[in-house]
């Protein structure tokens, strides 16, 4: 039986993968049509997947394929359409990951036999060596010159075949080979019919320009650029139902949905949904996978240890600028300008922090991301603890909890605003916490204790971070949303009103709460109730700038 694959390369033998069919067809065709492409985008987002099934695809009879390959290949050749579809394709592959403290002649070297080892493995199994070995064992490459002579003497050996370059993890090449590197491929491009290659394809993390450390004009303008978007929700949709064809067990839609919400369809994150909803959970097979069971999968993924994760927190504290740009972004409405001429924008976009919004504005990737970069820049001691709840508070919370179990979130909300003022001018003092998102802090801190102690749930919700965080507290088979702002003027807070209004009444919840934080010299707390749009939204706008008391002499 399949599974879904969270470790390294996805094969359809063995897990569960989407076919991303139109995508591959669009870069077949990009192929045929002898196009030098590149592909960048951050690690684990399904590149090297991707790559080796478009060298499938042009390999066509050369390897036995497994059954669900070869459906799946059949149908990308048949909606492939180009004026050279008649030719046939030798793609080979390379991977410069283990190259980047190579010399120029051990680079080469390496290159070398990199495409002398596919080559012959190819036409050994057919039968067809002829002089292509002598040809091989005399034709060492050295440095970009020998390798333009290289191509152009393979390609008269080789006429009925377009030769296709693949360089997987193509940021790994030796930066004193790079420029000369992609200077000899853009003469082949330039170079007459029939060159070789014929194409190239590039995948790495940076881009060219990022890797073209000295600044000069990019070696390789000749590129055509190509996207890998994340999975669509039908992408993640039919990604799950291939398990529940092959096993019987059904997912809610909803929870395909969620699924997708969470994770933006960031790849790996789907996968990992998936694996621990139908791995982990003991769910018997018998049941639907319904909401409760995405909620528990939800806090343990969010609460557990995972790669992407990992990488993904590594990388957000490489440069202590970071942090402040990132709590920008989730703390302004107006956000802050998608410019990837700045670097340090540039930078959180090739790590998968952030994407552009349909505005040009920054935003964060998804809900799952914004949550895990608010764990990690809040400092793991804030001080205040001790200080959210009365003295005369039980010791197992229950204060906050209705009769039927349910939250007082009312209460427990009117408590948090006690606590700033009784914490005063030491909300302040919070250490590694930017003063204008030191109150959603507080309250995601303040929240998560709570719900820690009485077994509920919390998540994020909204993905963009921007200007406003939706905190989802889950308990007892209860949805709790409490919606989190920056105080921007009267105009803005009353927006806030309406488009919390209009979320309740998706997500089928009558009463809401709305968390605003007022900075300026001279705030306006309130609490009040107001009904918008049917439903009822309890609002509290608390006061955080508080001056530290005066020392008198």
């Amino acid at each position: 039986m399949r599974r879904f694959g969270t470790e390294g390369r996805v094969e359809p033998a063995q897990h569960y993968f989407v076919p991303r069919t139109n995508e591959i067809v669009d870069f077949i065709n990009r192929v045929r049509a002898g196009k030098y492409i590149v592909l960048f985008a951050p690690r684990q987002t399904g590149k090297t997947t991707f790559f080796r099934r478009v060298i499938d695809v042009l390999s066509e009879g050369m390897r036995t394929e497994s059954q669900a390959e070869a459906a799946s290949h059949q149908t990308v050749r048949q909606n492939a359409a180009s004026s050279t579809s008649d030719a046939a394709y030798f793609p080979i592959r390379l991977d410069f990951q283990v190259c980047r403290n190579l010399s120029i002649p051990e680079f080469y070297t390496y290159l070398s036999k990199g495409i002398q080892s596919q080559i012959e493995s190819v036409f050994q199994e057919h039968g067809s060596m002829h002089s292509l070995s002598q040809f091989l064992d005399a034709t060492p490459l050295t440095n970009h010159i020998s390798m333009i002579d290289f191509f152009r003497d393979l390609q008269r050996l080789l006429q009925n075949l377009r030769i296709v370059l693949m360089i997987d993890e193509f940021d790994g090449i030796p930066q004193s080979a790079l420029s000369d590197f992609l200077y000899a491929l853009r003469l082949i491009y330039l170079s007459d019919e029939p060159r070789c290659p014929h194409s190239v394809g590039i995948i790495g993390v940076k881009s060219i320009n990022q890797l073209n450390y000295d600044r000069s004009v990019s070696p390789f303008n000749i590129q055509d650029e190509f996207r890998l978007p994340n999975f669509t929700l039908e992408q993640v949709q039919e990604l799950i139902e291939q398990y529940t064809d092959e096993v019987g067990q059904v997912f809610a839609s909803e929870v395909i949905e969620s699924i997708h919400k969470q994770t933006a369809g960031q790849p790996v994150l789907v996968n990992r949904f998936a694996q621990i909803l139908t791995e982990e959970l003991d769910i018997p097979k018998n049941e639907m996978i319904t909401m409760a069971h995405f909620t528990t999968a939800h806090t343990q993924l969010l609460r557990g240890r995972n790669t992407n994760i990992e990488h993904l927190t590594t990388n957000i504290r490489k440069d202590p600028r970071f942090e402040n740009v990132l709590m920008r972004i989730m703390a302004r409405d107006e956000g802050i300008d998608f410019n990837l001429r700045n670097d340090i924008i540039g930078e959180l976009a090739t790590y998968g922090v952030i994407k552009e919004g349909t505005d040009g504005r920054c935003e964060i990737l998804n809900p799952i991301y914004l949550y895990c970069i608010l764990q990690a820049f809040k400092p793991l001691v804030n001080g205040l603890e001790d200080e959210y709840f009365p003295e005369d508070t039980s010791d197992d919370f229950r204060d906050y909890l209705a009769p039927g179990n349910s939250i007082d979130m009312v209460s427990l909300l009117d408590n948090f605003r006690n606590f700033i003022a009784r914490a005063g001018f030491k909300i302040l003092q919070v250490p590694d916490t930017p003063q204008e998102s030191v109150g959603q802090h507080l309250l995601m801190a303040y929240l998560d204790a709570f719900v820690r102690r009485i077994g509920g749930m919390m998540h994020i919700e909204v993905q963009t971070g921007r200007g406003r965080m939706d905190l989802i507290v889950t308990h007892d088979q209860r949805k709790y949303i409490v919606e989190t702002k920056i105080w921007r003027g009267t105009h803005y807070y009353q927006a806030g009103k309406r488009q919390l209004a209009r979320y309740l009444r998706v997500e089928g919840v009558t009463e809401g709460f709305y968390v605003v934080f007022d900075h300026r010299q001279s705030p306006e707390p309130r609490v009040e109730t107001s009904i918008v749009e049917g439903v009822t939204i309890h609002c509290y706008v608390i006061a955080v700038v508080q001056e530290a008391p005066s020392h008198r002499m």
